[in-house]
């Protein structure tokens, strides 16, 4: 493993910890050369997903993007970057065992506000705001009047 910091390539393994989910490994590491520290993440990898947009496009899918866009989300609320990891996983397990090569972006959409829905309620309304693509205040407190009546 490369240092982020040096390019040195030899580190050692400080902690390791496999996350709730049992499918990611975390490492802490640290570069025998500079002694910089940083984390890895180890996960499955499963055969290419491929992503069926609005337009028709299909484009690889990217775990990355999903984590960016919960981050959006989540900007400024007390949500760690552990549970929106976790949230990703998830999701991602979702698809993996779907089974399915293909799979539209609205599915997507769907499995990110259900973890949304429970991580943090803000997030949840910030997120449906764009994926919902609201247009009018009333769109908004149908959300809000929808989360109250399932306390």
């Amino acid at each position: 493993m490369k240092c982020p910091y040096c390019g040195f390539e030899e580190t050692r393994v400080l902690d390791s910890r496999v996350d709730s989910s049992g499918f990611t490994v975390r490492r802490r590491r640290e570069c025998l050369k500079c002694k910089g520290r940083f984390t890895t993440y180890e996960r499955y990898e499963f055969g290419p997903i491929f992503v069926i947009k609005k337009d028709g496009r299909r484009e690889k899918f990217d775990r990355e993007k999903i984590l960016k866009g919960i981050m959006k989300a989540c900007e400024k609320t007390p949500v760690s970057l552990e549970d929106m990891e976790k949230a990703v996983d998830t999701i991602v397990n979702i698809l993996q065992k779907s089974g399915n090569l293909e799979v539209s972006s609205t599915e997507i959409g769907k499995l990110v506000m259900e973890q949304l829905k429970g991580l943090n309620e803000v997030a949840y309304v910030r997120f449906a705001s764009v994926y919902k693509d609201f247009r009018e205040i009333d769109q908004f407190l149908e959300v809000v009047k929808e989360l109250k009546n399932e306390k």
